[in-house]
């Protein structure tokens, strides 16, 4: 049978969109379909993102190496996006990741950065005391800084120069949601919540989350999506401008797991300190729970555990408020994206990052590409093959 599209990729977030841009520069006959942010989020009746947010934490330290490929391999073209697409999402304020001496995270960390060229400086507790006076860090621990290539991004301008530029390309963007998706007499039927129905050769599903959701795979997908509650410290413009020198953080230390980003300016006008971490796990087994779970502005028990960490952290600073959002996190067997094909060979998926996607987004979106045009993913340096897994 005839089809509209050579390969439509559903889902048009940070991965989804990253994936019709790569796309479409290679290929005619490409749509993307996902719905733009609501303006109401509580009203609203259809699927939701975690990209609806001005801050996430880019480097390419990490003490995984192909995590920190992924990333490093996006954040150098972050300047050909922002300049292609003329929407800047990036600052370099470098990043620093703290954790108790004594352990082998923070050596993985510098051998992972150290095998891909990336400069790093090992700080002791003393050292971390004179570069960051701003912060109060646990006694007995050490930090590795990235001083340049890192800092933090907004989501949600990188979801738009991405969707900018894959509609530049020749992409077709079809601002709705996909409520199924079936193999059909060797292609791919693709139906919306708008009651459209889209035939292609290929499909790549990239919903986040949302992958979980029926009638989108042959089999679901193995991977557990967590709730997350995530803290905004609003602050004064005279503090953000003192601590305009604070580089995005990630903090291991007893009873402490958290990342947190220095004041970043908001749509609002205002300016926002951000932390995530939750002390513990929420599942969430559908997209149903998901949905609810979005329209809420997280947890309290969450809210509480983060505002002590940050009046201990970051003493000096007083708040004009506090307030909360939820988003979601999704985690697989592999602890990787998976990226490959269903049961079916039409139907390709490009989900599960474990809530450290983001900065990465572009280079799992360019692998969720290749998939598609090649048939497969070549090694490329990784030592993963991101095979999915499927219950």
């Amino acid at each position: 049978m005839a089809v509209d599209f050579k390969y439509i990729v559903v889902g048009r977030g940070l991965m989804g969109a990253a994936a019709a841009r790569h796309l479409a520069r290679q290929a005619d006959g490409v749509a993307v379909i996902g719905p733009d942010e609501p303006d109401d989020r509580k009203a609203h009746q259809g699927v939701f993102a975690s990209h609806y947010d001005e801050g996430r934490i880019t480097r390419t330290i990490d003490p995984d190496r192909n995590w920190a490929l992924l990333a490093n391999r996006s954040i150098d073209r972050y300047g050909e996006i922002a300049r292609d697409s003329g929407i800047d999402f990036y600052r370099e304020v470098g990043c620093v990741v703290v954790a108790p001496t004594g352990g082998d995270y923070l050596e993985r960390t510098r051998e992972a950065a150290v095998s891909l060229g990336v400069e790093t400086s090992l700080l002791d507790e003393q050292g971390l005391k004179a570069a960051f006076p701003f912060f109060a860090f646990p006694n007995g621990g050490a930090g590795v800084f990235e001083a340049r290539g890192a800092g933090h991004i907004s989501p949600r301008k990188l979801v738009k120069a991405q969707s900018l530029l894959a509609e530049k390309a020749g992409a077709t963007v079809i601002r709705d949601h996909v409520v199924s998706i079936r193999s059909e007499g060797g292609s791919a039927v693709v139906e919306t919540a708008g009651g459209l129905t889209h035939r292609a050769e290929k499909v790549l599903l990239a919903a986040g989350g949302f992958s979980i959701a029926k009638n989108l795979l042959p089999q679901p997908v193995a991977m557990t999506v967590y709730a997350r509650t995530v803290t905004l410290f609003e602050v004064s413009e005279a503090d953000a401008a003192r601590l305009a020198a604070m580089p995005s953080l990630i903090l291991r230390a007893p009873g402490i797991d958290i990342y947190l980003l220095p004041p970043i300016r908001y749509p609002d006008g205002k300016f926002y300190l951000k932390i995530g971490g939750d002390p513990d796990d929420l599942a969430l087994s559908d997209d149903t729970e998901m949905r609810a779970w979005f329209k809420t502005e997280g947890r309290d028990t969450v809210r509480a555990h983060l505002k002590r960490i940050v009046e201990g952290l970051v003493p000096n600073m007083v708040p004009l408020s506090i307030s909360t959002a939820a988003c979601v996190v999704s985690h697989t067997e592999s602890g990787y994206p998976m990226i490959g094909y269903s049961s079916s060979p039409e139907i390709a998926v490009l989900t599960g990052c474990a809530g450290t996607s983001a900065k990465s987004s572009d280079e799992i979106g360019r692998l969720g590409a290749e998939l598609l045009l090649s048939g497969g993913i070549s090694e490329q340096g990784y030592s993963t093959d991101f095979t999915p897994q499927f219950r």
